[in-house]
């Protein structure tokens, strides 16, 4: 049967290269690409898309997988073959679902409406971009509609993001998450803000470019495999195994956007980064999911980059680049800080306390919209009333509010968010996992070295690209299924130590 693998193989590798290609161009959008090129990235983005759609629903790639069927079967789970073709089946299947024609004037769409949330969002407009949202939730609901068996409107959304959830089950986790959160906020934030002000000062530009850029190259992400640019919004991109980018956004006066947000977009790119060079051009050579993918950004930028462990070693070379701003500050009171609890109403500068709580409003924002239950024209007031009602605080205009995250203004309403806080939660069980095997980890975090950390993800987790899904991926790793506790000791023992709680 390898014959027929291989001929698998080369059927898909041109899929995959499309796809490579239409991430290029959206990467050239949000980097260097001038607004008058928005109309034409649009129809080629569009055509893209819609060529990799008919690809992968050919009639020709569903009798192959037929004829592997057998073949399959006689396979153990976790085998190379019987992944690519399990996983491969699970693509065709879906896609088959939905009309190349569709696919095609959605991106096409997504890719306009991308270009007018990036002048918008800065003029604080948001009527001039709610024509354009209204019907990407327009897409979003027909595109649920090809699969009329879901239980709720939002689950096939879900499903391409993290795929073997659903809203139900999200809602579990979240209300469990949410029961557990709002105490330990309140007790925290009644103790009064730790003072930050040292990360307040000017810091150069450059400076900091430079130090985000060493740090990550520390951790294991290999610039000979990646690049790292300016974009509104950090984000990381991924056109083969060989070439991994992240983009970062820098502020002169807030020392943790740009080193934070690059520790963030590098734990992404060293999951695709470690992905096993042979599953190059399949549905493998990718991470399996958004949450599993947001579990290695937030393990790296919160549990690792936070740490007092880390800054140990880190602290006293940022001390030598920046003598005037923190020559004169102390360890403890740097590091108090990097993890001041605030209630705040951006999520991407939220703390590791009230993080998840962004996340859960957009989620239930979603569902509502998704349902019908809430109109795009009245989603600003109705994010308002939700950040007053959880955070006790209210977005002082709408682009710090409704348009400050890029998800809904670059695709499908529904989806995108929930992976931030399972990520989170599943960060805490994977570092537990790999704590017990290598206890030893913290130790040379102090010394600035995490190959040992690095090495475990890649083993564990990394290599396997698509091979397992999440569910899949924390049994193996934890020998149980997800759950909230160990995120919740991490966080109790991390805050409790901080505010003395």
């Amino acid at each position: 049967m390898q014959d027929k693998i291989a001929e698998l193989r080369r059927h898909l590798s041109p899929i995959y290269d499309l796809k490579a290609i239409s991430y290029l161009l959206e990467w050239d959008q949000s980097t260097y690409m001038p607004p008058g090129g928005a109309s034409a990235r649009a129809r080629q983005v569009a055509f893209l898309e819609g060529l990799r759609h008919e690809r992968l629903t050919d009639p020709a790639l569903g009798r192959l997988l037929e004829e592997l069927h057998a073949y399959e079967e006689t396979l153990p789970y976790d085998s190379e073959d019987a992944s690519l073709i399990r996983v491969t089946r699970r693509d065709h299947e879906r896609a088959v679902r939905v009309p190349a024609p569709f696919v095609a004037e959605a991106y096409g769409h997504f890719a306009q409406t991308y270009q007018a949330w990036m002048e918008a969002r800065p003029a604080n407009d948001f009527e001039t971009v709610r024509p354009y949202l209204e019907k990407s939730l327009d897409f979003s609901r027909r595109y649920a509609e090809f699969f009329p068996e879901s239980e709720h409107v939002a689950d096939p959304l879900i499903a391409e993001y993290d795929y073997g959830m659903t809203a139900s089950a999200v809602s579990k986790v979240f209300a469990e998450l949410h029961a557990e959160l709002v105490p330990l906020v309140k007790v925290v934030t009644n103790q009064g803000e730790a003072d930050d002000s040292c990360l307040r000062q000017r810091f150069p530009e450059s400076t900091q470019w430079d130090f985000a850029l060493e740090v990550i190259q520390r951790l294991g992400y290999d610039l000979r495999r990646g690049r790292q640019d300016k974009s509104p919004h950090p984000f990381t991109t991924v056109f083969s195994i060989g070439d991994v980018r992240i983009t970062i956004r820098v502020r002169e006066r807030d020392l943790g956007e740009a080193l934070f947000g690059a520790i963030h977009e590098a734990g992404h790119a060293l999951y695709e980064q470690g992905v096993e060079e042979g599953l190059e051009g399949t549905p493998l050579a990718e991470g399996t999911s958004a949450g599993v993918h947001e579990s290695q950004s937030r393990l790296w930028e919160n549990i690792v980059g936070r740490s007092q462990p880390f800054w140990r070693f880190f602290y006293p070379p940022l001390q030598k680049l920046f003598p005037e701003q923190l020559g004169k500050v102390s360890l403890d009171t740097f590091y108090r800080a990097l993890n001041k609890v605030q209630r705040s109403p951006i999520r991407t500068e939220a703390d590791e306390l009230t993080y998840n709580l962004h996340v859960m409003i957009r989620f239930d924002l979603e569902l509502q919209l998704l349902e019908g239950k809430l109109a795009v024209r009245d989603l600003p007031e109705a994010w308002r009333e939700r950040y007053r009602a959880d955070l006790g605080i209210v977005p002082p205009d709408d682009r710090d509010g409704v348009l400050q995250d890029l998800h809904w203004y670059w695709g499908f309403v529904g989806g995108a968010f929930q992976g931030y806080t399972l990520g989170n939660i599943q960060s805490a069980l994977f570092l537990e996992a790999a704590l017990r095997e290598h206890p030893e980890i913290v130790g040379e975090m102090e010394e600035g070295e995490f190959a040992t950390l690095l090495s475990w993800l890649q083993e564990k987790i990394y290599r396997h690209g698509r091979k397992f899904t999440a569910d899949d991926l924390i049994e193996r790793i934890t020998g149980g299924p997800l759950r909230i506790g160990p995120y919740m000791d991490y966080l109790r023992d991390k805050y409790g130590a901080l505010y003395g709680v």
